[in-house]
């Protein structure tokens, strides 16, 4: 709102296309197949002035990042990792893609370098308020 653009949740469109729950796409066609509707969903996706929120899986998808990179700016809102495992409770219930053996501090160290290699934007979040970082986040996309 603050930039006047629209938003969009790609999970809820992940959603919307399968009709069923992201955990629900995981337990039928298990990670690999969610990754692959996963990235053809969010490759698909063609807005403009638009902020699109991407499951943290997302950047898995190589067709949907370079999609998402060459039609706006990806911004990284980095959080450490006792305020990721806080936030998301009941991973099963969250459709978070999670291999056998994996726990979420492995997804996390896996997950940063992607995160930091697709973004144009980073911004440290730890400690702020969420008015800051719509301040700091609406700044940075004026400058780019």
């Amino acid at each position: 709102k603050n930039l006047g653009f629209k938003f969009l949740d790609s999970d809820l469109c992940i959603q919307e296309k399968e009709d069923r729950l992201l955990y629900e796409i995981i337990s039928s066609e298990g990670i690999e197949g969610f990754l692959e509707i996963e990235n053809r969903v969010n490759a698909s996706i063609t807005m403009k002035h638009c902020v699109i929120a991407t499951g943290g899986s997302a950047v898995y998808g190589k067709e949907a990042m370079t999609h998402f990179k060459q039609d706006g700016i990806i911004i990284y809102l980095k959080l450490p990792f006792f305020s990721i495992e806080e936030r998301l409770g009941d991973l099963n219930k969250r459709g978070v893609v999670l291999k056998d053996g994996q726990t979420l501090k492995s997804i996390y160290d896996e997950r940063i370098p992607l995160y930091e290699k697709y973004a144009d934007i980073t911004i440290d979040c730890q400690d702020m308020q969420i008015k800051d970082i719509v301040t700091l986040i609406a700044n940075s996309v004026m400058t780019v």
